[in-house]
C-alpha cells in the first residue's frame, strides 16, 4: 500500500494526533483497519465535507507519522 494510502487508514483510526501515538500504535492502528481500505476512503471523504477546516491538519498528521514509522514492520 502506498503511504497516502496508509495515510487515509490512519485518519479513520481512533487515534488521535493530541495523544502522541508511539510508532507501535501506529502500525497496530493501521493494521486493524487495512483490510477496509475501503471503508477508510469514505470516512475521509465524508470528514473533509463534513469539518474542512480540521481535515487539513488531521491529514497532514497521518501523513507526517505514516511516513515517519517503519512501515515494513506492518503485517502482510
Amino acid at each position: 500500500m502506498s503511504v497516502s494510502e496508509l495515510a487515509q487508514i490512519l485518519f479513520a483510526s481512533e487515534l488521535q494526533a493530541s495523544a502522541h501515538p508511539t510508532p507501535e500504535e501506529i502500525r497496530d492502528a493501521i493494521a486493524r483497519l487495512q483490510g477496509c481500505a475501503a471503508d477508510c476512503t469514505a470516512c475521509v471523504a465524508q470528514e473533509a465535507g463534513d469539518h474542512p477546516e480540521a481535515y487539513a491538519a488531521r491529514m497532514l498528521w497521518a501523513l507526517k507519522e505514516v511516513s515517519r514509522i517503519n512501515l515494513n514492520a506492518l503485517p502482510a
